[in-house]
Formats: structure tokens, C-alpha cells, sequence
């Protein structure tokens, strides 16, 4: 299996071996950097006899024709031998040119006057061979139209074997073309991402501004990548637009520095708007004068570029947010690389590649990560707050609901309480004021034994006429221990009459409230008590013990009489009463009682049957 892997794999190693040792055996390419020059006319369709001037490859025209618009031609001689084919490689033409080889049209843009073609954002490869090719003395006549304005002039010639020539070639488009274009394309995807957020979230104006300098940035970006000044008539009118995009994408740049600082200066706002509305406006109105003269706008422009970075990293550095620093970090490398761009732009270096455009989709990737982030970061913070304001409004809903159904409770209970009150006042008005008057006619007669047990009847049906009121009448205002007060004022009194002493002890029942009907049964339970002692025990002490522990509601009754044996006295009508009540309390009731020892009642009411507060 391994033998046959080797014999597959041996032919195309040995293919791979002769291609590179032929690449390294092949010379390296031949740069010309002399040539012969000759200033012309637009119209001109061939050079001039006279006039021929030796110069320096890369030339800039305008060192030696200031002013000069229109035709220069340049002219580059070489010795060529063999029959192979070589590859040519025009490093820069500025603006639109025509190649001639030997005489022959081998290359020519498609407008050689206005609207010129922009042959200078891309590298020209040729690939030249016989009959075209001589052997010997090759002649290379390249027509060159320019304006002075714009930096007008012809590069460096290489020739030499195609493979080379064309790998110098694709490194360059690289460089000057497909960098410049990747630019334009990640600028256009971070405006558009971090426009979506700006429109879904327009107070965060931070993602608005850099959006707009993104998109701007990318426009400026399209000067390097275009061939024609569409929709421009003219170069002139082109190049005044481009600088005002330049200008406006800087503007807008450092606005939004001073926006993720958190900084307002209306002032510098209005000032940089109004600047570059009118360098659109020149570049529109008069687009002949803006072009020529765009370098105030390029230098203002430049400036504002570079003050707001430099800015923005001080305030960084010297704040303590991480993702500023990260963000000041990110603006190192164009703040750099763009000092190089401009050196090369006004001609200090020889360079023809901005590396601004390599390093712009790094930095513009690292600024969209920094600001993706501070969007994550406030919508996690925006998540949370609506998870804690949905608990909160669900909170305050089952708040709402439970104080709607208290007061729904309270509304019913003061309804009952209110029909409650007027049917007490109806006893007290009507049956009571007769059962008093009764009273009172029935005690001042002469007594007989009839009238004094009719006394006694009405007596005890005034005294539970009385704990109906006061349990009714004022229950929501007293609480226990009130509401126990006027039964224990009456009972001592009878007892003391009776030669009995009574004893009461009340233990934590201060702001206890049974209910009225509960707190009736438990007057009602007392009363019955207190009566079967008065009645039946012949007793000389009682005492009555109430004690409240936060659980349970103790009641004890205890007398120190005959008693009785409870086995027999279990069908009798007290205590049938007293057990009746215990279980309308739900309360637990004991029965103590033994033959001349007293007796002793225990009512134990649990704390689902009691209210502790007031409703």
C-alpha cells in the first residue's frame, strides 16, 4: 500500500521540483528607469521629432512642465534576445496612456481626454511575444495623458519572463487595488451593521456617526478602485468630490471620538458640518476651481483626522474604561499608516501604494468588534432591566391583586358590618328599650315568686343582648381584652353580691381580634361558664384565665365548688351549650370535673381561627 502511495505521489513532487528550479534559474526582471520624454497636445496622435528630454523612471512631468495639461510621451529602448515570450509590467500611468511596442497599439484606455480614464489606481501587464517582439533593440512608446493638478507622470517599466513579471504584477494589484477594494467592501458592512443599530436604537448617536464615517470612508475609498470619473464630466469635478468625502468622512470620525467619550461640543459640530457642506457644494458649483485647489480641504480635513485620534487616545489613557483604551489602542495603527499615505500623497516618498488601505479593514474590524461589544453590553444591561422590571411589574400585579381582593374582602365585611350595626341599633331601639322598661315595671312591683324568676329570664336576656351590642357595635374598634371588659365589669359584680371571689388574669391579648362572631361565641362561651358556677358550683373562688402565646388562644374557667362527676352530667343543657360553642370556634374544650373538688373548663382556640390585627 505504500509503495503504491510513492509511485502515485513521485511524478507530480518531481513536477514541483523542475517548476522551481526553473523559477530560480530563470533571470530576474529587468526594471528601466531610463526613458526619454516630450511634452504634446491632446490631440496629438504621434509624438513630436523634436524635443526629446532624458529622464528618471518614476517621472513626475510636472518638475519639468509646470502646469502643463495634456500629452506627455515617453519613449524606453531595451535589448531583447531569444525567441521566448516576455511579460511587461507598466508600474504606474498617470492618468489614461497608449503602449506602443515597435510601432504597433498594444494597449489603450478607453478615454484618452476628458473624462479621462484612471489608469493610476492599477498596475498594467502585457504579455509580449513575436512578431511584435524584435530580437535585438525593442522600442516601448508610451502616450501618457495628464492633468498638472493631479500628480501626472509614468512609472517604473519591468520586463522580463512572464511568471515573474506577472507575480510582480498580481502583488502589486494586491497592494494598490484588491486591499483598496476589500476596504471598501468591509467599510460598506460596518456602515450598514452599525446603522441598523443606530435606527433601532437613535439615542445611541455614537453608532450613527460611525456608520456615516464608515460609508463616507468607503466613497473616499472608491478614488483608488475606479476607472472612471462617472458621474463627473470631468476629473476636475471628481477629484473636488473626493476631497470633500475625505473631508465629511474625518469630520464625522472624530464626532463620533467625541460621542463615545461621551463628549457634546455643539460649537466644533456645527463648524465641521458647515465645512464640508461647502466643500460638496464647491465640489458641485465649481467643480474646475474646487479640483485644482482641493489641498485645503485635504489638509483641513487631515487635521481634523488626526486631532480627534490623538485626542481620543489621551482621554483613554488617562480614563479608566477598558474598551476606550482597547478602542485607543486600534487607532495606533491608522494614525501611522495615514502619516505615511500623506507623504506619498504630496510626493515626500516615492511610494505609489497607500498602506492606509491594507491596514483600514483591521482597524475598522477592531473598531466594529469594540463597538459590537458596547452594544452587546447595553443590550445585556437592557435584558436585565426588563427581566427585573418584568418581576417587578409582576410583583406589583399580584401586589394589585391581593390589595384589589382586600379591599374587595373589606368592602364585603363592611357591608356585613354595616347591616350588622343597624340591626343592633334596631335591638337596642326596639327590643331593648322594651326589655328595659319590662325590667324596670317588673322590679318595681311587689315580688311574688313568678316575677322574681321573670326577672331573672329578662336579666340574663339583657346581659346577651348586651354581648350581641358589643361584639357587633364595636368590634372593629376594641380588641379582645376592650371587648372582655363590660363581661367582666358585670360578673364581678354579681359574684361579690354572691360572697364569691373572682380572679381574672389576661396574658397578651392586647391588639388580638377574633372576629365578631368568634369573639360573640367566646363571650357567649364565658358567660355560660361563669352562669353554670353562679348556678350550680357553690363555690367561694373563681378564676378565669385568658393567655394568648402567638400560637394559640388559652381559656380557663376553674372554681374550687362542689363539682360533679362528669359521666353523669354529659346530657345536661350547659354543657351541651358550652361544647356547641367550643366547636363553632374550632376550638379544643376540656371538661374537668370531680365530686366536691371544682371544676375546671379549658378551651384551647389554634391560630388559623384568630385574627391579630384589625382588617
Amino acid at each position: 500500500m505504500r509503495l503504491r502511495w510513492a509511485r502515485r505521489a513521485w511524478l507530480p513532487a518531481l513536477l514541483l521540483l523542475l517548476s522551481a528550479t526553473a523559477l530560480a534559474a530563470a533571470p530576474e526582471p529587468r526594471t528601466l528607469l531610463q526613458a526619454e520624454a516630450v511634452a504634446s497636445d491632446w490631440q496629438a496622435r504621434q509624438p513630436p521629432a523634436h524635443g526629446w528630454t532624458p529622464v528618471a523612471l518614476p517621472d513626475l512631468w510636472t518638475t519639468r512642465w509646470p502646469g502643463h495639461d495634456g500629452v506627455v510621451w515617453y519613449r524606453l529602448r531595451w535589448q531583447q534576445h531569444g525567441d521566448a515570450p516576455i511579460g511587461l509590467l507598466l508600474d504606474y500611468v498617470c492618468l489614461a496612456d497608449a503602449v506602443y511596442l515597435n510601432g504597433s497599439l498594444i494597449h489603450r484606455d478607453p478615454s484618452l481626454v476628458e473624462p479621462l480614464t484612471r489608469s493610476w489606481v492599477r498596475p498594467q501587464y502585457m504579455l509580449l511575444d513575436r512578431p511584435l517582439l524584435h530580437d535585438g533593440q525593442n522600442e516601448l512608446l508610451v502616450r501618457v495623458s495628464g492633468l498638472a493638478a493631479y500628480q501626472p507622470g509614468f512609472g517604473k517599466v519591468l520586463v522580463g519572463a512572464p511568471e515573474q513579471v506577472q507575480a510582480r504584477y498580481r502583488a502589486a494589484m494586491l497592494w494598490r487595488h484588491d486591499a483598496q477594494l476589500f476596504a471598501v467592501a468591509v467599510g460598506l458592512v460596518l456602515g450598514a451593521l452599525f446603522g441598523l443599530f443606530w435606527l433601532f436604537r437613535r439615542e445611541q448617536t455614537v453608532y450613527g456617526w460611525y456608520a456615516l464615517s464608515a460609508w463616507l470612508f468607503a466613497l473616499y475609498g472608491c478614488n483608488y478602485i475606479v476607472t472612471r470619473p462617472w458621474p463627473f464630466t470631468r476629473t476636475d469635478g471628481w477629484q473636488a468630490f473626493v476631497a470633500a468625502l475625505y473631508l465629511a468622512a474625518a469630520c464625522s470620525f472624530a464626532l463620533f471620538l467625541l460621542r463615545y467619550c461621551r463628549l457634546r461640543r455643539p460649537w466644533l459640530e456645527r463648524t465641521l458640518g458647515v465645512a464640508s457642506l461647502l466643500a460638496f457644494a464647491a465640489a458641485l458649483l465649481w467643480p474646475q476651481m474646487a479640483g485644482p485647489n482641493r489641498l485645503p480641504a485635504v489638509l483641513l480635513g487631515g487635521a481634523v483626522y488626526y486631532c480627534g485620534m490623538v485626542m481620543f487616545i489621551v482621554h483613554a489613557w488617562r480614563g479608566q474604561d477598558s474598551n476606550a483604551r482597547l478602542l485607543a489602542a486600534c487607532l495606533l495603527l491608522p494614525l501611522l499608516t495615514s502619516a505615511h499615505d500623506f507623504l506619498v500623497y504630496f510626493g515626500v516618498l516615492p511610494a505609489r501604494a497607500y498602506l492606509l488601505a491594507l491596514t483600514s479593514p483591521l482597524t475598522m474590524i477592531g473598531l466594529g468588534s469594540v463597538l459590537a461589544h458596547r452594544f452587546a453590553v447595553a443590550m445585556r444591561r437592557i435584558e436585565n432591566f426588563n427581566e427585573e422590571l418584568r418581576v417587578e411589574v409582576d410583583a406589583a400585579t399580584r401586589l394589585l391583586g391581593q390589595t384589589l381582593q382586600r379591599e374587595h374582602q373589606l368592602a364585603l365585611t363592611h357591608t356585613r358590618a354595616s347591616e350588622r350595626l343597624q340591626l343592633v341599633r334596631d335591638l337596642h331601639d326596639g327590643f331593648g328599650g322594651s326589655l328595659v322598661s319590662t325590667l324596670a315595671a317588673l322590679e318595681q312591683a311587689p315580688p311574688t315568686p313568678e316575677s322574681m324568676r321573670a326577672v331573672a329570664s329578662l336579666k340574663e336576656l339583657r346581659d346577651d343582648l348586651r354581648l350581641v351590642i358589643d361584639t357587633t357595635a364595636h368590634e372593629q374598634d376594641l380588641d379582645l381584652p376592650a371587648l372582655l371588659a363590660s363581661l367582666r365589669h358585670r360578673w364581678t359584680q354579681r359574684f361579690e353580691r354572691a360572697g364569691v371571689a373572682m380572679h381574672w388574669t389576661l396574658e397578651g391579648l392586647a391588639g388580638l381580634h377574633l372576629g365578631p362572631a368568634r369573639s360573640l361565641d367566646l363571650l357567649r362561651f364565658l358567660q355560660e361558664a361563669l352562669t353554670n358556677v353562679l348556678k350550680h358550683a357553690a363555690a367561694t373562688r373563681v378564676q378565669v384565665r385568658l393567655q394568648w402565646d402567638g400560637r394559640t388562644l388559652q381559656v380557663q374557667v376553674s372554681d374550687d365548688g362542689r363539682g360533679f362527676d362528669v359521666a353523669s352530667a354529659t346530657a345536661g343543657a350547659g354543657l351541651a351549650s358550652l361544647r356547641a360553642r367550643a366547636h363553632r370556634l374550632r376550638a379544643e374544650f376540656i371538661l374537668q370535673a370531680r365530686q366536691g373538688q371544682g371544676t375546671h373548663l379549658s378551651l384551647s382556640l389554634p391560630q388559623p381561627a384568630l385574627q391579630t390585627a384589625p382588617p
